[in-house]
């Protein structure tokens, strides 16, 4: 085992025999998965389904030495292929393959940026609720193959769930999506079984890769063309390869490099642009194949995974070819049900969980759910998190009222002074009724932007029209210099 808190490195897959078996068989189960999801996606980018298959092999291949997250898998995914259809069916092939380049391109640029810092504004109610989108998102995607069907297909699939249970209890030698794979594949071939197969989801190629130079013109034109839709592939493309490599932290407990992560997506979708690729970024059902099923820890399985694609589609497809889809549907089902956070729904955990948290993960999950977008729905996620959150600490301000001998009062306030728990600040003064001198004490407070200025302005505003002075003590820091700097200079 790696020691805690320590990314594994290729050298640690080497380390016994056991390890080694662990990321070849994680490597193996992945490809195995990949085909179907990959050919699916190339039909819904409007492309030959070679295009998918050959960008999931170069994405898998460079991301394992360029990404920033061990085991991580990236590959042609649904929300790239969403985004880059259009560009396909009304410019072609070879604008296509441009938009995935400059999209590589933006994503260098974001990673320079310091984009990967971004990740420590997403709350904890928001991750949950990413990844319970992700598990409800994973197992819609395999109905179509449990609908309309021959109903051969349902006790197919319900044997290969029994050996994904019940296997790992009895041993973990081999892992038990291979060996759900590798039976139901002889049991429907033996058996001469007429059910929906890998290769009934398209034509798999029979040559390698070539070298693809897009023929675009090199004009403002074209930049114009396809800019729009590489910056859309280039951040939907990071928030989901960030937030899967979140997820991957907290399951490994082992905090990775997102900054290296995002350079490493802009390579590999450079890298997979000059092959003819659709680009891609990371794969969640995929990567929790690898890394939950399977046990895989190091680059070395993503790698694989990218190489046992390659050989399966040019080398052994007519024998991927066979290989029933129900046993894939197993497998991606056993997947939802291990990524959904079944605590999170627990009535225990609902009743001690504040409202607020609850109705943000509930957001996360219907906007991720409705629009088939993990990014918009973590997007409207942290947009709701921080509106409750200016809510709730808008009302924890309080202003207290204190008298003195000399004819003084001292306006106490307490709490965090923005924008939210400012704009009401101006109602909690006695205007009419107060003395000649009036103090407001802010020791316990800070100033946090130009509209809390804004109120105190006419604060003191109101009360020079009674005649009253106003004193505002107890700032320092960047408090006081923020009210110094921005004081009288607002404007009206």
């Amino acid at each position: 085992m790696a020691p805690t808190g320590v990314i594994p490195s290729f050298r640690f897959a080497f380390s016994s025999p056991a390890r080694l078996r662990t990321e070849v068989f994680g490597g193996l189960v992945v490809a195995l998965a990949l085909i179907p999801e990959a050919i699916s996606f190339s039909i819904l980018a409007g492309v030959d389904p070679r295009v998918g298959l050959f960008a999931s092999f170069t994405m898998a291949v460079t991301i394992a030495f360029t990404g920033g997250r061990p085991a991580m898998i990236s590959a042609a995914t649904g929300a790239v292929a969403l985004v880059v259809a259009p560009v396909a069916k009304e410019y072609g092939m070879d604008y296509l393959v441009a938009t995935v380049l400059l999209a590589g391109v933006i994503q260098i640029l974001l990673a320079v940026l310091g984009v990967a810092k971004l990740m420590r504004f997403i709350p904890r109610s928001v991750m949950i609720g990413f990844v319970n989108a992700l598990a409800i998102l994973i197992f819609i995607a395999q109905i179509p193959h449990l609908v309309g069907v021959p109903w051969l297909v349902y006790p197919l699939v319900a044997a290969g769930l029994a050996i994904l249970v019940f296997l790992p209890r009895w041993t973990s030698v081999v892992p038990a999506p291979l060996v759900a794979i590798v039976v139901l594949t002889v049991v429907v071939i033996a058996a001469g079984l007429a059910v929906p197969n890998v290769g009934d989801q398209g034509e798999l190629p029979d040559s390698l890769p070539s070298l693809f130079i897009p023929d675009v013109p090199l004009s403002l034109e074209t930049l114009t063309t396809i800019a729009p839709y590489a910056l859309a592939m280039a951040l939907v493309g990071l928030m989901e390869s960030l937030m899967t490599a979140k997820l991957v932290d907290d399951i490994t407990e082992v905090r990775s490099d997102k900054t290296r992560e995002a350079w490493g997506q802009g390579s590999a979708n450079i890298v997979t642009s000059f092959f003819g690729g659709m680009g891609g970024c990371a794969m969640i059902g995929q990567t929790m194949i690898n890394v939950k099923q399977s046990g895989a820890r190091t680059r070395l399985s993503t790698f694989l995974a990218g190489v046992f694609l390659l050989i399966l589609i040019v080398i052994l497809g007519d024998v991927v070819g066979l290989i029933p889809m129900a046993a894939l549907v197993a497998v991606m089902i056993m997947v939802c049900v291990g990524t959904f956070d079944w605590h999170s729904i627990n009535p225990r955990t609902l009743r001690l969980m504040p409202w607020s948290e609850t109705l943000v993960m509930l957001v996360t999950v219907a906007a991720t759910v409705a629009t088939d977008n993990l990014a918009i729905g973590v997007v409207l996620g942290v947009v709701a998190a921080m509106v409750l959150f200016a809510r709730r600490v808008a009302h924890m301000t309080s202003v207290d009222a204190i008298d003195s001998d000399d004819g003084v009062r001292t306006y106490i306030v307490r709490g965090e002074l923005f924008w939210a728990s400012s704009n009401d600040l101006v109602y909690q003064f006695d205007y009419a009724n107060d003395p000649g001198r009036v103090v407001i004490d802010l020791t316990h407070t800070d100033i946090w932007d130009a509209s809390t200025v804004a109120t105190f302005d006419a604060i003191t505003q109101k009360y020079a029209a009674k005649g009253t002075s106003v004193e505002i003590i107890g700032l320092d820091g960047a408090s006081a210099d923020r009210l110094r700097r921005l004081s009288g200079n607002l404007g009206g």
